[in-house]
């Protein structure tokens, strides 16, 4: 597998959440995080979750709080598809 099409993540004692190959993240709160990774989009929920650690360049991101659930979505939307795009989802 490409590394620009690669994905991985670790979660350590549902606290901590290191992610690779994060494209995009469209929103966050302390409950949820939705982002897009290289193979798809993913739903981050939990509570008094806050993201750390962003880097765009290599696309690893960091995600600490109380994590209880990883929920993937559609494996080949890996961007927002726009203002459209998500009324009609």
């Amino acid at each position: 597998m490409e590394q620009g099409n690669s994905h991985s993540l670790i979660l350590e004692n549902r606290e901590k959440l290191m992610l690779s190959g994060v494209r995009e993240i469209v929103s966050f709160d302390d409950r949820a995080v939705i982002l897009y990774t290289a193979l798809g989009e993913l739903t981050v929920l939990g509570a008094a979750m806050q993201v750390h650690t962003l880097s765009t360049e290599t696309g690893e991101l960091e995600i600490s709080g109380e994590i209880s659930a990883l929920k993937y979505g559609d494996k080949d939307r890996t961007a927002a598809c726009g203002l459209l795009g998500r009324l009609f989802r």
